[in-house]
């Protein structure tokens, strides 16, 4: 089953002990196999759960626990020359959510560079520079791993370095004008 066929409202029993992470705090959890959980967001191929009305983000790899189908994301483009094509870098980035926020951290304005640079040996890096919607949010580190995870699956891309920035402070101006409308926040 995919997330969209799971009803929230619905509590899910844990399969198996899974991984999880707290959300905002960041804390690595073991959820007990047979705890209830309700699906609160299944998207970019994570799922955020409320366990005993603490938020956790469940990775894609541990979906199973809840008995959903692992997502494979965006379909790849194939690059024969050996360019990295950006469009394919920019789809995987709309695959990355904030696990609070129902939108893609493009669409949030959390992204402020990505840039293909060829290194001496004719390797493709990404260089991204990215920032986070509160500074203190434990969950900066698990975004970033999701961010150089997804973009290393981009045809051609031989490393990825992501630097988190605070500098600009994000604000809801850097949003998109229509995650802005979804949220609220214009």
């Amino acid at each position: 089953m995919s997330a969209a066929d799971f009803d929230r409202h619905v509590p899910i029993a844990l399969s198996r002990d899974c991984p999880a992470v707290l959300i905002p705090e960041g804390t690595a959890v073991t959820l007990s196999e047979g705890t209830a959980v309700y699906v609160t967001q299944a998207l970019g191929g994570s799922v955020t759960v409320n366990v005993n009305g603490n938020l956790a983000r469940i990775a894609a790899t541990d979906v199973d626990a809840l008995g959903m189908e692992r997502d494979t994301g965006p379909a790849q483009g194939n690059t024969q020359n050996g360019e990295v094509d950006e469009s394919l870098i920019w789809e995987q980035l709309q695959t990355c959510y904030d696990p609070e926020i129902p939108i893609n951290i493009v669409e949030l304005g959390l992204i402020y560079r990505c840039e293909v640079v060829t290194e001496e040996n004719g390797a493709k890096k990404v260089e991204i520079d990215m920032t986070l919607t509160a500074p203190g949010c434990g969950m900066g580190p698990i975004l970033v791993e999701d961010v150089r995870g997804k973009v290393s699956t981009v045809p051609n891309v031989s490393a990825v370095a992501v630097e988190l920035t605070f500098d600009p402070p994000w604000n809801s101006e850097m949003m998109s004008e229509a995650a802005r409308l979804q949220t609220g926040m214009y």
